[in-house]
This record gives C-alpha cells, structure tokens and sequence, in this order.
C-alpha cells in the first residue's frame, strides 16, 4: 500500500491512538496503542428498572434513592439522579430525585395501580447509585413486606425459587428502559426438566414499557419448586418476580448470581423456623456440592444434608427446617470434588414465624463485595446486616449515611473471622431521622458476602424482606493507552 494512501481502519486506529478510545482489533491486526494496566475509573451513568409494586388497595410503596460519597468521574461536578414512570415524558415529575451523594431521597405512594419506574443516573450521581422499593401490605390475603432493590437491565435472569403451585402466584415483570422493543423469552425447569410452555417464547416488551407474566399461565403444570430462566432475544430489560402465597405472606424473588461453582447465601435469620433451597445445574453436567452453614462462631454441616446432587437441567429442592436453630448463618455450597465442578444458581425460601402468623422472604446467591456495595433504606429499629467471610478473615467499612431527615454518618470498621457470619445492627446516623443508607465497602482480606434484612413486623405477624448486597459496580476497568502515531506509516 501506498504511503501516502490511509486506509479506513488505519483512519480508525490513528483516531483511537490519538483519543485514547479502546479499538477491538481481530486476530493479526496491529494495535491501535500500546495498552498498559487498566484503571479503576467511575462510571458516567446508571441505569435502573423497578418493577410495578402491587395492586394491593392496602398497600403503600416507598422508593429511597441514594448515591455514596465517592470519587466521581473527571470533570463531573454535577449530575442528575431520578426515576420516572414507564411511558413518562419529559414533562413528567421524576420520582425520587437525587440532588448529592451522601444523602438519601424518599417518595410514597399508596396507589394500587402505581407504574413501574425507569431511571438514569449521570455525573457524580452516577457511581453506586441504588434504589431500594418497599412495600408494606398491612391487610388481605397478601399481607407482609415486599423488598426489592431496583435492578440493572441486562440480557439473562436465573430465579430459583419461583413456583405455579396452587398456593402461590408468582409474576414475572419485565420492564424495558430503551427506546425499542425487547423479546424475551421464559423458560421453566421443575425437578424432572424443561416445563413445555406454549406462551413463553418470543414476549415482545414495547419501548419504555413493562410486562407482568403470571407463570401459571405458561404451563398446565403445578410444581412447588421451579427455576424461572429469562432471557432477551433483542434488547434488555429489568426482571423480577413477584410470589405471593394464600397464607404466608410474600416477597419480591430477585435474580440469583451468574451460574458458579461454588454460591453463597449469606444472612438467614436466627429465628427463621423453614428454610428450603432451591438450586438448578445451568450445564450439561450434574453437581455434586458439598452444604455447610457458617454461623457465628464457625462452620457446622447438617445433618442429613452434607451434600446435595443437582442433576443437569432439573431443579433440586431441599428441605432444611430450621437449619440455624436460633443463631443466625449463611449457607455455602462447594464443589465436592475438585475436577468437573458444573456451575449452578441457587436462592433459599425463608419462613418465619409459625401457623397464622408466617411471613416468607427470599434470599438468591449473590456476588461477593469487589469494592463497595449498599442498601439504601433502613430503619431505626429493624435492620440487620449479615456479613460473611467464606474462605479467609477479612476487614471491612461500614457507614450509615444521613438520614432523610438530616443526621451526619456514622462510620465503623469490623473484622470478620474466617468461616463466619457476623450479624449487627447497623448504627443509626447521629441526630438524623428517617431512612438511611448502609454502605460497605471491602478493605482488605478475603471475599466477603453480604445481605441486609428489614423487619416491619405488625399484629404479631413477623413482615421482614432480605436484600443481598453485590458490588455496586460503581467502577469500571478502562484501559490505559499512550500515542503511537507509528500506525500511520504500516
């Protein structure tokens, strides 16, 4: 080729050297810029979905909003944080809206028919920005609280955990935050396999929109325990699942972590008097786990559930009573071998309380903390952080934030022994009032894995919800690049 003569893709690398823009490059071709270790930088924007909350006459609904203190994105002096209704315009009020990091916003709703929301964050707004939605249904069939953390849009969701028996009505919602349509499509596995489902491919999800599915109508099959598997043909969408029992209560049944080989399910209560797992094996290949439950003094194995055989493709359910036995713990699955671990997703169902008086929360495998995560609305009295330390002891911050109402944060340290769960209450911000939010944030040592439980008991019924805490993902990796100006003359 002539020197003198640039062809479109040495245009394109010569661009990418010059801004410093990464370029996929195909197997031979020349890089763009010498690449040296990648940096931890803040993203620029964040993007959540919240489901509808119920159609309950008795329920109210309360969004908190909050964005840690933090380093923010070069040049991000300002941002703008809020949610709005699907279908929303530019006109319409933003629900929740943020101002600054470090303090939590609160909105309340009592409509039955209250919308699903989509929000953006930007700027300095942006990094670890979370949403938390509570409902308290306070009479009728459906009483209890329903917690959620709005989650990130994506393209694929594992729920174990969901059912279409008679005792339960589990909806899924799907909501698209963008400007095109989604298709998405649902799968479901019982214990003997893949459920035939005549109406679960191919669900179109109109821009900016949000779809409730009531999984009995996908099949004619009444199974107890089921792994719902959501997936987008085109587009993203946000998708949570909302069960509800006759008897018992219900929660919000979030997505569990990506298929692993080993999970972890940190915080189930004390005083929990049924706890179920519920696990399915993603690949061609069974696994064979071995259970172990991390209290607060060490690692115990129960008896008659030391390990647990998930075939391929079914969903296995175990039956674990009351495996804490009044002291509170998180449960660890772990490849009993060490060669042909087959990655799995697993959530527990939890009771509390006994006859009349149960309430049922769920808690899916989560992510460990990389480097900050957060739960954005406690309480006073009520809130219990679980903290779990699987491998290795392992230093972490805790703050809680400003209230609502005011208040400055309360910031301490806690070590936590290896093979452990430490559960505490979580410090009120001094002087403050109202809601706050409850920031960890991994210092040094081994992973660690968290979740948050929010009590609202009433009428001696024991309403609690269970939120996991992954990583924020407030950082993303972004590779450092320097000038080579030498691609023009190849």
């Amino acid at each position: 080729m002539n020197r003198s003569t640039i062809s479109l893709f040495g245009v394109t690398a010569a661009l990418a050297a010059v801004t410093g823009v990464a370029v996929l490059t195909g197997a031979g071709a020349p890089e763009p810029a010498r690449a040296d270790t990648a940096a931890s930088l803040p993203v620029e924007r964040s993007a959540l979905t919240c489901p509808s909350p119920s159609g309950s006459d008795f329920a109210t609904t309360t969004y908190t909003a909050f964005t840690p203190k933090g380093d923010a994105a070069a040049g991000s002096s300002a941002g703008t944080a809020g949610l709005l209704p699907v279908g929303g315009t530019a006109k319409t009020k933003a629900v929740a809206p943020l101002s600054e990091p470090g303090k939590p916003v609160t909105a309340t709703t009592g409509k039955s028919d209250a919308p699903a929301l989509i929000g953006t964050a930007d700027g300095k707004l942006a990094p670890g920005w979370t949403v938390q939605q509570t409902t308290v249904i306070d009479a009728g069939p459906a009483r209890g609280v329903l917690g959620a953390a709005c989650t990130q849009p994506d393209s694929e969701f594992w729920f174990p955990g969901a059912s279409t028996s008679a005792d339960r009505q589990d909806y899924v919602h799907l909501t698209n935050p963008d400007d095109t349509s989604a298709v998405v499509d649902l799968e479901l596995y019982d214990k003997n396999g893949t459920l035939t489902t005549e109406t679960g491919d191919g669900i179109t999800v109109p821009p900016q929109s949000s779809v409730p599915v009531l999984l009995s109508t996908l099949t004619t099959d009444k199974a107890e325990d089921l792994t719902l598997h959501v997936t987008a043909r085109t587009g993203r969408v946000g998708a949570s699942v909302l069960a509800s029992t006759a008897k018992a209560g219900g929660d919000w049944l979030t997505p569990s972590a990506d298929p692993a080989d080993s999970v972890v399910l940190p915080g189930i209560p004390a005083d929990a008097t049924d706890v179920r797992l519920i696990a399915y094996a993603t690949s061609d290949d069974d696994a064979d786990l071995k259970v172990q439950l991390l209290t607060t003094t060490g690692a115990i194995t129960p008896a008659g559930h030391e390990t647990v055989h998930i075939k391929s493709g079914m969903t296995t359910a175990v039956d674990l009573a009351d495996i804490t036995k009044g002291e509170a713990g998180s449960l660890v699955l772990t490849p009993t071998a060490t060669q042909g671990a087959a990655p799995v997703v697993a959530a527990l169902r939890i009771t509390r309380g006994k006859g009349a008086d149960q309430e049922t929360a769920f808690l899916p495998a989560t992510a460990k903390i990389t480097d900050r995560a957060t739960a954005a609305d406690n309480r006073a009295k009520g809130s219990t952080l679980s903290l779990t330390a699987p491998t290795a002891a392992a230093t972490v911050r805790i703050t809680s934030s400003a209230g609502t109402g005011g208040g400055t944060p309360v910031t301490k340290t806690v070590t936590l022994k290896a093979g452990t769960t430490t559960a505490l209450t979580p410090a009120a911000p001094t002087g403050g009032k109202g809601a706050f939010a409850v920031t960890v944030e991994a210092v040094s040592g081994g992973p660690v894995y968290a979740s948050r439980m929010l009590e609202l008991p009433q009428d001696g019924v024991p309403m609690f919800t269970i939120q996991t805490l992954p990583d924020d993902r407030s950082l993303v990796a972004v590779p450092k690049t320097e000038e080579d100006l030498s691609i023009l003359n190849r």
